[in-house]
């Protein structure tokens, strides 16, 4: 490989959430979905080039920001966007919440399918609206959706819009073009607009292909709103750039306003030219990356297998973040974490936090850092379960 993901980096005492979250500085963590790597060697150049020049203002995006947006999609998921559909903000969640309020009433139901990132329950609840659960079904190794509760959903004349999460935090499938084809025919039969989050869009493990909800139809476009971000797949999420893409000019319009309603309408002068870097020059470093998390991924089966047959590793088709099934301990996934912290001093996520329901049982691992660290890591996992095997 050209690039070293290998390489021992130090993230504690840098005021880091992922590390410095915890006060004990034993604690791994693997929790958090950001990666312990170094950047592109193409961002990190900009980025200097940037501060060098010691000035620090209010930023303007530029026209060759939205020329390496339309150009990534295109070249890489053929996906055709126009200009005038990118609306650029600070985040990935602040467009969430934006698209919410711009598009539903206070009352009114947002559907989402769990197990799901914790961030759509808290934006769903802050516009004032009702959270309602297409729960996954699990089938195997895998999730799959249950579509004729997904229409049951659909058909309430409350539910107005549709969270999807493409590919899926954490259930990790990425969702097939049929599968998003599937879900549009039901949301455009009943009235509902589609909201997709795909911030972990360029994280797919070999043989799985990610679609654009909006490219698996030309009803799909019509009806959906793409929220992007390199911040997961280049690991800039300090950097703080996302986009949301919409083909409806007068959605668009509404969503426009939310943003500058709850303020996040400007963004800082490091994240528009650490995407252009990204999206331009670091294809080449994003397909290692991918290579080195599906190694980590299948060293993580290999360990599992070995050392902890009793608990099901899910299939990883996309993201960097496993999702095991702990029901066999007979411990809650809140007490198996709370042990995990305490005993084995690492930090997993608790599957509750996607779902009281459908996450219990679960926890989800971040596999996203040099593979010796990822290994200690599990290595301290074993050593607490395994005594709870000898209680």
């Amino acid at each position: 490989m050209k690039y070293d993901f290998d390489k021992e980096t130090i993230r504690r005492g840098t005021q880091c959430v992922k590390w410095d979250e915890a006060a004990d500085p034993e604690v791994l963590p693997m929790w958090v979905a950001d990666m312990d790597f170094e950047v592109a060697p193409c961002i990190a150049e900009v980025l200097q080039k940037r501060v060098a020049h010691g000035i620090f203002g209010y930023a303007l995006v530029p026209e060759s920001y939205y020329e390496a947006v339309i150009g990534w999609f295109s070249r890489r998921h053929g996906w055709n966007i126009q200009r005038d559909w990118i609306l650029y903000t600070s985040g990935v969640v602040p467009a969430m919440s934006c698209a919410i309020k711009a598009l539903c009433m206070p009352g009114e139901k947002v559907l989402i399918q769990t197990p799901v990132y914790n961030c759509f329950f808290s934006s769903i609840h802050n516009n004032g609206c009702q959270v309602v659960e297409n729960e996954l079904r699990r089938t195997g190794d895998t999730y799959e959706i249950d579509f004729e509760d997904f229409e049951r959903k659909c058909a309430d004349e409350k539910t107005t819009l549709f969270l999807l999460c493409n590919p899926h935090n954490p259930a990790g499938r990425v969702w097939s073009k049929a599968e998003l084809q599937h879900m549009n025919d039901i949301c455009m039969r009943h009235g509902v607009r589609v909201v997709s989050d795909e911030i972990h869009c360029e994280l797919v493990m070999p043989g799985c292909v990610y679609t654009p909800f909006a490219a698996a139809a030309d009803d799909c476009q019509r009806n959906s709103i793409t929220l992007s971000s390199p911040s997961k797949s280049f690991n800039t999420a300090g950097l703080q750039i996302a986009n949301i893409v919409c083909q409806d000019a007068e959605v668009r319009r509404r969503i426009d306003r939310a943003i500058n309603i709850n303020e996040v309408c400007d963004v800082n002068p490091f994240g528009p030219i650490a995407l252009e870097a990204a999206y331009n020059e670091g294809e080449e470093w994003l397909d290692e990356l991918n290579q080195y998390l599906y190694q980590n991924y299948l060293a993580l089966k290999e360990f599992f297998a070995n050392r902890l047959p009793q608990l099901q590793v899910m299939r990883l088709e996309g993201t960097y973040l496993v999702w095991v099934d702990i029901r066999s301990l007979g411990l809650s996934s809140d007490g198996l974490t709370e042990k995990l912290l305490n005993e084995g001093k690492v930090f997993v996520n608790s599957g509750t936090m996607y779902g009281r329901k459908a996450g219990e049982g679960y926890i989800r691992i971040n596999i996203a850092c040099p593979r010796s660290r990822m290994l200690e890591g599990l290595e301290r996992i074993a050593t607490v379960i395994g005594k709870l095997n000898k209680k």
